[in-house]
């Protein structure tokens, strides 16, 4: 029996998928351990898998960011980073830049004592590891331990084709286009981080391996054997590094029909009797805090159909929201997203890799609003796959959502349904029975 140790960051957008896998890894026979911060061992449980407190970096989300007990540093880098996406895409995208020389990187010496320690205490046969877990990936490297590589975003968060940089979108929505000179200043600060993660690599492994190769970009280091990318195959999606084998999960929501519960299950009917049709606004754990935008989606939606009702997820701002609550409306700081799209006619999002591969596999189309990160390529793709429609959330009105809803709701739905067939005939499952086999 093989035994496989999965390390998630403290980020509960990226442990509770790399959880599911867990669960899925272990039905494949392998023995397995969920290594992550103590605030996770939950999900181990409910993937029955074994346990192991390991703290990866200095900041964390455990489901809403704000709530989240953070440094001083962390809770300060955490509201510049949303003062920034008050900004545009930009503004957005070069703080996220400047902080990744903070964040993306942290604690190396420490990391590779950890893992050393836990390596001879529990050996495990092969690893996974977050692909945004550079940390944790060098210190593999350096320990020359066999690893796959979990690619929690878009696939191309490794960066391969020609002039491609950890940090600039692939492709950017219709409705999201940076000037020429906003692009060039994005373009500068991510190259910058380039140079500076690759000589930083470079370093820290002659100083701790020097046997080991170093990489040509610190940016495309991943597993030489198996790289797993929570996303379905698209067409024409970026080149990825040469060497390893690729594996597309589609999505890594829990296999089999999801239960929201009895309290989830008796508001979406109470809303479906106000309003026939139903819709999940979620702005994912950071974004919740855009208050503003949440509002305005809301308002439109409930403006432009009389027919329809709205789930919102407010996270930190559901009380300031309270308000909006009544036959149409529920308000709550979370929600189930996975069992309610299965309830709902549509989704309003971030551009998230979860919430759009989720949309995928409930079959759900979503208007996507994106801020930051990788949500600009998700958007992107999402739109050219017919799952859905984008909206600049910089200059966003209520008027404009409420019809970017509407359209939605009324449209075929004849490219999504052929991509909800292919993502649901992948999933975790699938993609853990074929990264087993690539790794034995």
């Amino acid at each position: 029996m093989p035994r496989v140790t999965v390390i998630a960051p403290p980020f509960h957008s990226h442990a509770a998928p790399l959880s599911v896998l867990a669960g899925e890894l272990r039905a494949t026979g392998a023995e397995v351990t969920f290594a992550c911060a103590e605030g996770f061992a939950s999900l181990a449980e409910a993937a029955g898998v074994e346990f192991t407190p390991l703290r990866i970096g200095r900041n964390a989300n455990t489901g809403i960011a704000r709530r989240t007990v953070q440094a001083e540093d962390e809770a300060r880098r955490l509201e510049e980073f949303l003062e920034a996406t008050r900004g545009g895409a930009v503004p957005a995208l070069l703080v996220q830049a400047r902080h990744r020389r903070a964040d993306m990187l942290a604690a190396p010496e420490r990391v590779l004592a950890e893992l050393r320690a836990l390596h001879a205490e529990r050996p495990a046969d092969w690893y996974v590891v977050d692909q945004l877990s550079y940390s944790v990936t060098l210190a593999l490297h350096c320990l020359d331990l066999p690893y796959a590589t979990f690619c929690p975003g878009h696939p191309s968060y490794l960066p391969a084709a020609p002039g491609a940089l950890f940090g600039v979108p692939y492709a950017w929505p219709q409705a999201v286009r940076p000037t020429p000179a906003d692009l060039r200043t994005l373009r500068g600060e991510a190259r910058a981080n380039d140079h500076s993660f690759t000589a930083l690599f470079a370093r820290f492994i002659s100083r701790h391996a020097p046997h080991r190769p170093v990489p040509r970009r610190a940016f495309t280091l991943c597993s030489p054997r198996a790289v797993l990318l929570n996303y379905p195959r698209l067409d024409w999606l970026p080149p990825r590094p040469e060497g390893p084998a690729y594996v597309f999960s589609g999505h890594l929501t829990p296999t089999g029909t999801l239960d929201p519960g009895p309290f989830w299950r008796a508001e979406a009917r109470r809303l479906r009797q106000a309003g026939p049709r139903l819709v999940l606004v979620a702005l994912g754990t950071f974004l919740s805090a855009r208050r503003d935008v949440l509002e305005s989606v809301t308002r439109g939606i409930l403006a432009e159909r009389p027919d329809t009702s709205v789930i919102l997820a407010a996270g930190d701002q559901a009380e300031a929201l309270a308000g909006l609550a009544g036959p149409r409306v529920a308000v709550a700081a979370t929600v189930p997203q996975q069992a309610l799209l299965q309830q709902v006619d549509a989704m309003v999002h971030h551009g998230g890799n979860n919430s759009f591969t989720e949309c995928l596999a409930a079959g759900v189309p979503a208007l996507l609003l994106p801020f930051s990160s990788d949500q600009f390529s998700v958007a992107h793709d999402a739109e050219r796959a017919g799952a859905g429609l984008c909206l600049d959330p910089y200059r966003l009105d209520p008027a404009t959502a409420g019809r970017a809803v509407s359209a939605l709701l009324d449209s075929p739905r004849h490219a999504l349904d052929e991509l909800h067939g292919h993502v649901r005939a992948h999933g975790p499952r699938r993609a853990a029975r074929e990264l087993a086999g690539l790794m034995a």
